[in-house]
């Protein structure tokens, strides 16, 4: 339910309440503001948090970017450019000329694999390597696996792979940015890069009362560039609120960074960090009766009203109690002496 405060915030935004300070007074009051009627709806109604988001490409829940750790020593001779897209299996950059490649997995590399390992970093190069039956034994199934994908990438032939040879990321990457400098020295331990997957996703930066009610999984509707409509779903919210970036700001302007996954990610192709419109789904009823937020009336003492235009004109308050604000729609859920098609004085525009 909505607390009086939060009815007197929404109505503000729409229109204005009639505040009654006693019955007849109140009554008269009521009648000389309400010469139009609205008719009690039954229906579903919908609570919603609207945002301005912005349209950035998927990376961890937390938003921050994967980081390629480079293992070998050496001199970068190839280093791809912000925007490049890598697939899983072909080359990230080069060392001495040596392709270092892509692999996928939530394990990072940390050591050399070699036939009669096990683990889940092998298991995870099975996968890469499209080896079934192995599971999470380096087997000879394997190790001839492996050499496919190195002759096919020219990676020196061995069936084993040493630590400096792959580095393992989540996913097939968009390169976000560049650490490593082409001709600079490859450094164990270095990041080389930094990157992104290579699918798109709307960050909204939350006011941390706002997260008490968004929660993962609600769903949304996000407004391109052009006007056009998708929709998605809360995928997950950054680990701690954050000011914006300047003079000014302080711990009282910190927001939550909450990330929308949307159903087709190809309708925004083509639109990195383009601003959208984003209206977060929170609440929902699917049977209620509701009013236009303006039908109503504060009573003396607390509470709300709702004006009826009975029969012959008769008006008449009845005390209602008031749950879900529709957002989008402008009305309140109420539960009273009411019945669906009752007309409801509203304000005259």
């Amino acid at each position: 339910m909505l607390t009086g405060a939060a009815v007197l915030v929404a109505v503000a935004a729409t229109g204005a309440v009639v505040v009654l300070s006693g019955g007849e007074q109140a009554t008269a009051a009521a009648q000389g503001a309400s010469a139009s009627t609205a008719p009690v709806q039954k229906g579903k109604l919908a609570a919603a948090v609207a945002q301005d988001g912005t349209l950035t490409y998927r990376a961890r829940p937390d938003g921050s970017p994967f980081s390629a750790i480079n293992h070998t020593r050496g001199t970068y001779t190839e280093l791809p450019a912000a925007g490049d897209e890598v697939d899983c299996g072909d080359v990230l950059y080069r060392v001495d000329d040596k392709p270092v490649l892509l692999l996928c997995g939530t394990v990072p590399a940390y050591r050399a694999l070699h036939v009669g390992d096990a683990g889940q970093d092998i298991r995870q190069l099975n996968r890469n390597l499209h080896v079934r039956g192995a599971d999470n034994a380096f087997t000879a199934k394997t190790a001839n696996a492996l050499k496919a994908l190195q002759r096919r990438k020219g990676v020196h032939v061995t069936g084993a792979l040493a630590l400096g040879d792959a580095v393992f990321l989540p996913e097939a990457v968009r390169i976000a940015k560049v650490t490593g400098q082409l001709g600079g020295s490859a450094l164990p331990g270095a990041q080389a890069l930094s990157a992104t997957s290579d699918t798109l996703h709307v960050q909204v930066n939350l006011d941390p009362a706002e997260q008490g009610q968004v929660k993962r999984a609600d769903r949304a509707q996000i407004t391109l560039p052009g006007n056009t409509t998708v929709t998605g779903k809360v995928d997950g919210f950054g680990r701690v609120a954050e000011a914006p970036a300047g003079q000014g700001s302080s711990a009282a302007d910190a927001t939550i960074s909450t990330y929308i996954s949307l159903d087709d990610p190809g309708t925004a192709r083509g639109l990195d960090r383009a601003p959208v419109g984003v209206q977060i789904t929170t609440k929902g009823v699917d049977d209620a009766l509701s009013v236009p937020v303006t039908a109503l009336v504060g009573k003396s003492g607390g509470g709300f009203a709702v004006e009826v235009v009975r029969a012959g004109g008769r008006r008449e308050l009845v005390a209602v109690t008031v749950g879900l604000f529709d957002t989008a729609d402008g009305r309140v859920q109420v539960e009273g002496d009411l019945r669906e098609g009752d007309p409801a004085a509203v304000p005259s525009l």
